[in-house]
């Protein structure tokens, strides 16, 4: 596989040891490329933050993992692709995303994500058990 489009909650997994962590470390080290659409840098940092709200995760934490996840972009490790206004028209933007740039799936843990995929000619995968 070349590429796989990842959710914000599956880039998170990517940074942060947690349940389903070590799968999503696994899927991501079998392809060339993640992308995830340019809305998910807003949704990292949400998840982030809510990890020093819980008290699992410190505010230099917080900044460690955003650090991370800049790093990663600026590499091109994950990939985030723009909002254009074809995907903007959809409400469903992370289906738009993934489906406007031609991914036959989408990778997530969201039981709900996952059973809409259908419904925008996606996959739905959880490599998660």
């Amino acid at each position: 596989m070349s590429s796989a489009y990842y959710d914000s909650n599956y880039l998170f997994k990517l940074q942060i040891a947690e349940q389903g962590s070590a799968e999503v470390c696994a899927h991501a080290a079998s392809v060339l490329e993640i992308h995830s659409a340019s809305h998910a840098r807003a949704e990292f940092a949400s998840a982030a933050f809510r990890k020093v709200r819980e008290g699992v995760a410190t505010p230099a934490d917080y900044g460690r993992l955003i650090a991370q996840f800049q790093a990663d972009i600026a590499a091109e490790a994950i990939v985030l692709l723009p909002l254009t206004d074809a995907i903007l028209a959809r409400v469903e933007t992370v289906f738009a995303t993934a489906a406007e740039q031609g991914f036959p799936e989408i990778y997530s843990s969201d039981r709900h994500l996952l059973a809409a995929a259908p419904l925008f000619d996606l996959a739905g995968v959880n490599v998660i058990p």
